[in-house]
């Protein structure tokens, strides 16, 4: 009789993740998830990780609101599970214990039913408290160990006898669990280590405890990895659907499937039906942009660990930055930063981490800015890296940083931070006038700025789809709506009575024939004031999105006075006034993409 294999299907998060940087519409794919559901397949991963923040910085989207229409759309009775990231739950910082817990009610409130929770670093201590708030919401808690491989010649870690070592810190911790997975995001594990890892693993635990294997086909040798999983004992392992499968995704089911063909394993699905399912899933997500790079087998990434679910997410930021050229020599410098900085595992926060400081290392000069996360990790304050991180770099990162190395642990650090947690997140709520909700609070202290825009009906559509040609209508009347661009930046506008929607956003309009100068004068334009001496235009350090804008027109600045905050990359960069004077002009607004060398703002 062959073993049963059970699986989980990824597509509807990780596989949105790994091939569109986690920015998919929720009406879009819920046909597919309808027609998963009846090709018999009942456990889905249905957020969490960048699908948490993705809705809120680029869909304009609730993410509770996905979660309850995935439920209603899989059933009562599908294992619907989340990905959360230990003390940083579903954000890219990390959170103290209220927001920690307060996670975990929401996720239970709104359908979920598992949570897969993971540290980077594969410090027990980020996985304790979190661990605890999970099982304690009733929900299923499956406790990871990260993995990856080191770059060749690199040794200390990340072999057999690290991985069952903290698999056993797991256990002296007596964290509650209901299954244990070892998680590989960039698909760099060898089959050898993976094998030789889940065997070990089996001996400990024991033959009833529910093992699973993940990975991304990045690398190409998922399958390998998986067969070599599965003969060591482990009892799943995780699947996506095309169109998002293979390549930066999971392996496909349906080529897990063939690799089983004739073995003593068996997935136990109707193939027909998942081919039905999988069509279903191609017609919906038909309409979005693919990069190519998410559907390639990279045989660089075992260098340069890059996970699936962060490569096409920095290549759609360089894309919209214009410097997807760089990407793969910020990919080559990752090696360097990953072994320098103390071997933490390749996985979301930090393997977003490594790409900011090679990014930096690569557009700014090696180590001359530090990346605040990768510094901020590196002294310490993420929680104990698994080997001790390069002195100089140490030395570096508290220099530029002005911080001290800590061995506090995460969790009281954040407790006492002022910055964060449900006090902090309550009053930026009550700052803007916001409604004070369980739900709002945790999207505050999640998402910051960002989560601010979206709650205040600010945010703006991010969602890359392949442009259409339309033709024009029979009456010779041109196609309802315009693209508008102004100083470079394109926005879709479309016209409703007195409505106008702009990147799908909605505004108040009024619309008159004529100039009216008093109109003009009060808007504080740009025209430069009499005497007032010379002007000087404030520019684009690097290419970035306008997060904050903290001065406005008309308003004295001294020099090296905050004028705005840009983003770019995930990170956050401040444009300072180069002189004192008088800002005669903000030429631009919240949410602006910008290119390098774009004049910001005017000081006379």
């Amino acid at each position: 009789m062959k073993k049963r294999v059970k699986f989980m299907v990824t597509a509807f998060r990780d596989g949105f993740q790994s091939a569109y940087g986690a920015r998919v519409l929720t009406k879009d794919f819920l046909p597919a998830v309808e027609a998963s559901v009846a090709a018999g397949m009942d456990h889905f991963e249905a957020g969490g990780g960048a699908r948490f923040q993705s809705l809120y910085f680029y869909c304009n989207e609730d993410a509770f609101d996905m979660m309850d229409s995935f439920r209603q759309a899989a059933g009562k009775d599908a294992n619907l599970q989340t990905l959360a990231r230990g003390v940083n739950v579903v954000g890219l910082d990390s959170q103290p214990r209220d927001i920690i817990n307060l996670h975990a009610k929401m996720f239970k409130k709104h359908g979920i039913s598992s949570i897969r929770n993971f540290d980077a670093l594969n410090d027990v201590n980020n996985l304790t408290y979190s661990g605890q708030c999970i099982h304690d919401a009733g929900l299923n808690h499956e406790a990871v160990i990260t993995m990856m491989a080191l770059p060749p010649g690199a040794t200390g870690a990340h072999d057999p006898e690290f991985y069952v070592g903290v698999l056993q810190q797991i256990l002296d911790a007596q964290i509650p669990y209901d299954s244990i997975c070892f998680k590989d995001a960039s698909g760099t594990t060898t089959p050898k280590v993976v094998y030789d890892t889940v065997k070990q693993a089996r001996k400990l635990l024991g033959k009833d405890t529910h093992i699973v294997f993940h990975t991304h086909d990045t690398a190409g040798v998922g399958i390998s990895q998986y067969i070599a999983a599965l003969n060591a004992g482990a009892d799943q392992v995780d699947l996506s659907l095309a169109p998002v499968s293979g390549g930066t995704c999971q392996p496909d089911v349906i080529t897990m499937w063939h690799a089983l063909r004739g073995t003593e394993f068996d997935l136990g699905v109707d193939i027909d039906k998942v081919m039905e399912a999988e069509e279903v899933f191609k017609d919906c997500m038909m309409d979005y942009f693919f990069p190519p790079e998410a559907a390639m087998v990279n045989p660089l990434i075992p260098f340069s660990p890059l996970p699936g679910g962060a490569l096409t997410a920095n290549t759609q930021m360089l894309r919209d930055n214009g410097m997807m050229d760089k990407f793969h020599d910020i990919t080559m410098a990752m090696g360097e930063v990953i072994m320098k900085g103390g071997y933490g595992t390749s996985v979301t926060p930090v393997s977003q981490f490594y790409f900011q400081q090679a990014f930096n290392n690569v557009m700014i000069g090696p180590w001359k800015k530090i990346a605040e996360g990768y510094g901020k990790m590196v002294l310490g304050y993420f929680g104990k890296t698994p080997i001790e991180p390069d002195p100089e770099i140490v030395k570096i990162c508290s220099e530029q940083m002005g911080l001290e190395p800590t061995t506090e642990k995460t969790v009281d650090l954040n407790d006492k931070d002022e910055s964060k947690g449900v006090k902090s997140a309550t009053e930026m709520l009550k700052k803007e006038n916001l409604e004070i909700t369980d739900e709002n609070i945790f999207i505050a202290a999640t998402c910051k700025d960002k989560g601010i825009q979206y709650l205040k009906g600010e945010a703006r559509l991010g969602v890359r789809k392949n442009e259409k040609k339309k033709e024009a209508a029979a009456d010779g009347q041109a196609a309802s709506g315009y693209t508008v661009k102004i100083n470079n930046n394109s926005y879709a506008v479309k016209l409703e009575g007195d409505k106008a929607f702009v990147n799908g956003v909605s505004y108040d309009v009024s619309v008159q024939e004529g100039i009216d100068e008093n109109a003009v004068q009060a808007s504080g334009g740009a025209a430069p004031q009499a005497g007032g001496g010379p002007s000087v235009e404030v520019k684009a350090p690097m290419p970035g999105l306008i997060l904050r804008i903290e001065k406005n027109a008309g308003e004295a600045v001294e020099e090296g006075d905050l004028i705005l905050v840009m983003e770019a990359m995930k990170m956050e960069s401040e444009v300072f006034s180069p002189q004192a004077g008088t800002i005669s002009e903000i030429k631009v607004t919240q949410g602006d993409q910008m290119k390098a060398g774009d004049v910001l703002a005017v000081i006379s």
